[in-house]
């Protein structure tokens, strides 16, 4: 029988059709669509670079101006200890530096987890003018009282909107030259404490008390600029954290760390306050040398805050912080032997070497026990809340060992000065090990 053409045609068409299908089903199947990849994180740090570089000379203006008009205070104290502006005792002038240096620390709770949210141009600005506008006040005052509000206080916070955002920015910019990068900022301090004291002490005398102090109102002012203009940050947030990160507390190393860095502050505040005011009272250098001696403090501190922060890049934070704090303690014992002008040139250089390593080492040491990264300004700033503690301590405490009335108790302040850096000497070692047991030969 005859097939029908029409039939046969449908039946062609009905097949093709079929086989399309079914081509279609396969490469449905065999040809998965193609998965968008996810966001590891943010990109490595570039560890170089002019942007990078960039950083690390505004983190040395903020460190200039922070820590380094803080060194300078021991110039301060020996000019409130005259009576020239006030009559107070040894321990009350302390606390207005004692205070500057606490809501420098204290000030990075709020600051840290503002700075993860993004906002470092503000913090710049801000803690910027109230340290300008700060000193411009202390220029006007009379009062005990007075010097608490502008030195102290308006100082102080403003000091710590800066700092706390710095150390959190450099690491974020460097990983295996961190502790270089860290180590030439911070020497900002140093030169800040070398040429300030100077300044100030040149032009008490030619122009008085008020314009010296507007001077550095406006140093501070002009160097401002470079770190409003350079500094830029590279890692933000997805979104917005919460002001404490809780589970600080319950990490071991971290929370010890922070522990040692509050105790180690309280010797060293010791050294910042009294290394002018010592060599004066004792006799050991006339007046205008026991003012220089801040500026032999902090230049010796220069190559201690670089230095020992290379070397940590190759062995290890820890392994370089502990030994560096055990020989801090024994140079400030050895203030006691301490009988004429050359022995205390010599101790303030070798004080200001070793004193250098706990202002540099510490930022870097918590930028390591922090490990989610975006968490960094939150971390250090609580750390060095912490540790502020220390600095609001060390100054009074130390004023009320060395008492009002001669003979002074030098040898008193010298052993508590020297008892403490020792003993955060050796809650060190508790972290390293915590961090990488007790082996000697491990980079930790």
């Amino acid at each position: 029988m005859a097939s029908d053409p029409v039939i046969e045609a449908n039946e062609k068409k009905e097949t093709a059709s079929s086989s399309s299908n079914n081509d279609s089903d396969i490469n449905t199947f065999v040809t998965p669509k193609p998965e968008v990849a996810k966001s590891a994180g943010p990109p490595p740090p570039p560890n170089g670079g002019l942007t990078a570089w960039l950083q690390v000379a505004g983190g040395f203006m903020i460190f200039f101006n922070t820590w380094g008009l803080i060194n300078t205070f021991a110039v301060f104290q020996t000019y409130y200890e005259s009576g020239a502006l006030f009559t107070e005792s040894s321990s009350n002038i302390s606390w207005i530096g004692s205070i500057q240096c606490f809501l420098l620390q204290l000030t990075g709770i709020v600051a840290g987890p503002i700075y993860d949210r993004g906002y470092l141009r503000l913090l710049l600005l801000s803690g910027s003018f109230m340290v300008v506008f700060g000193y411009m006040m202390l220029s006007l005052c009379h009062e005990y009282w007075q010097a608490i509000l502008a030195q102290a206080i308006c100082v102080g916070i403003g000091s710590g909107l800066l700092f706390t955002p710095t150390v959190s920015l450099l690491p974020t910019w460097f990983s295996s030259h961190i502790g270089l990068a860290v180590g030439i900022a911070s020497s900002g301090s140093s030169l800040g404490g070398v040429i300030y004291p100077i300044v100030l002490y040149r032009l008490i005398g030619p122009i008085g008390f008020p314009w010296a102090v507007r001077t550095l109102a406006f140093i501070a002012l002009g160097t401002f600029i470079i770190p409003v203009i350079v500094m830029k940050q590279r890692i933000k947030p997805p979104k917005p954290r919460a002001l404490i990160n809780w589970s600080a507390f319950t990490d071991a190393p971290y929370i010890t760390f922070a522990l040692a860095v509050l105790i180690v502050f309280i010797g060293n505040s010791v050294l910042i306050f009294y290394i002018s005011y010592y060599p004066t009272n004792k006799g050991f250098t006339n007046s205008s040398l026991g003012f220089y001696m801040v500026a032999i403090f902090n230049a010796a501190s220069v190559f201690g805050r670089i230095a020992p922060n290379a070397v940590s890049d190759r062995i290890g934070v820890f392994n370089t912080f502990v030994p560096m704090a055990l020989v801090l303690s024994i140079t400030v014992f050895c203030m006691l032997g301490v009988t004429n002008t050359a022995g205390m040139v010599i101790e303030a250089v070798s004080t200001g070497f070793f004193s250098g390593v706990v202002v540099a080492l510490p930022p870097v040491c918590f930028a390591m026990l922090t490990k989610n990264k975006a968490l960094i300004g939150t971390r250090i700033g609580q750390g060095f809340a912490i540790g502020g503690l220390g600095l609001l301590i060390g100054g009074p405490s130390a004023g009320a060992i060395l008492g009002t009335t001669e003979p002074l108790d030098w040898t008193g302040l010298w052993v508590y000065g020297g008892v403490t850096i020792a003993v955060a000497g050796f809650i060190l070692i508790a972290v390293r090990i915590m961090k990488a047991g007790p082996r000697l030969m491990v980079k930790a």
